[in-house]
C-alpha cells in the first residue's frame, strides 16, 4: 500500500492491524485507529498544534512517579475515569456506587487495630468512621479488608507533604465477624487536585477549577465479591456540584454530623467538637458484571 492519502489512509491502517491474534485487542486498536483518524480530520490539527499535543503527553508521562500518576489525573478531568468505571460498575440494588480511584492510593498502608487514629498528629477537628460492610443482600461481610485515606484540614494529602516521616490519614483495616470497623481520622477539606503539570495546564487553559469536595476514600475488597472503590461526600463541601473529576453522586454524599464536646460511641471523652460519619456500604457479587467482548 502506497501513495496513500487522507481518503485511504485510515482503511490501510486498519488492514494492517487486521490479522491481530487476540480479538479483543484487534477490536481495541481498530476502534482507536478509527476514532483518532475521525478526530484529525474532523480538527485538521496544524503540524505545530500536533507538536503541542505530543508534548502535552510527554510531559504528562514525566511527571508521573511512585506517588504520582498524572495519567490518571488527567483520563479523570476528562471524564473518562467515570465514563469507564459507570461501564464497569452497574451496581445492583444493595450494593454502594462507586466513584474514580483518584491518583492518591497507595499500596501497603498501614495495619492497625479498631479504634486508632490514624492522623498521626497532624491538626484539625476529629472525625469518627463507623462502617459496617454488607453483601448486596444484606448479610455481613466478615473480614473484608477496607483501606482508607483522606485530605487533612489543608486539603493535603500526606504524599503530598515532605514534612511528614510516613503515612497519615490512611491506613488498612480488616471488618470483624460482623462486617463492622471504626477509626478516627481528621474531618477532610475541600482541595484542589495536583495543578503545578500538564493537567493543571490544561484547565487553566480551558477556564477550569481543578476542586474537589471533601470527602474520604474506601476501597474495600472481600472474597466472592467485586472490589468497590467508593468516596463519601461531606454534604455542604464547596463543589459538589462541579467536581473537576466528575466523581460525585448523590448516594455518596451525606452529612458528617458535628457533635459537641465529651463522650463518644467507643468510649474515648473529647474536650473539642467533632465529627461523626456512620456509613453501610453494600458489595456485589463477584462474576455478575456483564464485560465487553469483541464480536
Amino acid at each position: 500500500m502506497y501513495d496513500l492519502n487522507e481518503d485511504t489512509i485510515t482503511d490501510a491502517v486498519l488492514a494492517r492491524f487486521a490479522e491481530t491474534p487476540d480479538r479483543r485487542l484487534k477490536l481495541l486498536v481498530q476502534a482507536l485507529v478509527r476514532h483518532l483518524h475521525g478526530f484529525v480530520r474532523e480538527t485538521e490539527p496544524t503540524f505545530e498544534e500536533w507538536r503541542v499535543a505530543i508534548d502535552f503527553l510527554t510531559r504528562t508521562g514525566q511527571m508521573c512517579s511512585d506517588v504520582r500518576q498524572e495519567f490518571i489525573l488527567l483520563s479523570d478531568v476528562l471524564g473518562v475515569s467515570m465514563l469507564v468505571d459507570a461501564i464497569n460498575h452497574r451496581q445492583p440494588e444493595g450494593a454502594t456506587e462507586t466513584t474514580v480511584l483518584g491518583p492518591f492510593h497507595v499500596v501497603g498502608a498501614p495495619q492497625p487495630a479498631h479504634g486508632a487514629d490514624i492522623s498521626a498528629g497532624l491538626p484539625g477537628e476529629k472525625l469518627l468512621v463507623e462502617g459496617t460492610v454488607v453483601a448486596a443482600s444484606g448479610e455481613p461481610v466478615s473480614g473484608a479488608v477496607v483501606e482508607v485515606w483522606s485530605a487533612d484540614q489543608d486539603g493535603f494529602y500526606d504524599v503530598q507533604r515532605s514534612d511528614l516521616d510516613g503515612s497519615a490519614l490512611r491506613a488498612t483495616f480488616r471488618a470483624d465477624q460482623a462486617g463492622r470497623f471504626h477509626f478516627w481520622t481528621l474531618m477532610p477539606a475541600h482541595y484542589p487536585i495536583p495543578a503545578d503539570g500538564p493537567v493543571g495546564d490544561l484547565l487553566g487553559a480551558t477556564a477550569r477549577h481543578p476542586y474537589r469536595p471533601a470527602h474520604v476514600h474506601f476501597m474495600i475488597s472481600a472474597a466472592g465479591h467485586e472490589q468497590l472503590v467508593t468516596h463519601i461526600f461531606a454534604e455542604g463541601s464547596p463543589y459538589l456540584d462541579s467536581d473537576a473529576v466528575f466523581g460525585v453522586k448523590s448516594s455518596l454524599i451525606q452529612p458528617f454530623e458535628p457533635k459537641p464536646p465529651g463522650a463518644t460511641p467507643d468510649g474515648r471523652v473529647l474536650d473539642q467538637p467533632w465529627r461523626h460519619l456512620v456509613r453501610r456500604f453494600g458489595l456485589k457479587a463477584a462474576g455478575t458484571s456483564k464485560l465487553a467482548k469483541a464480536s
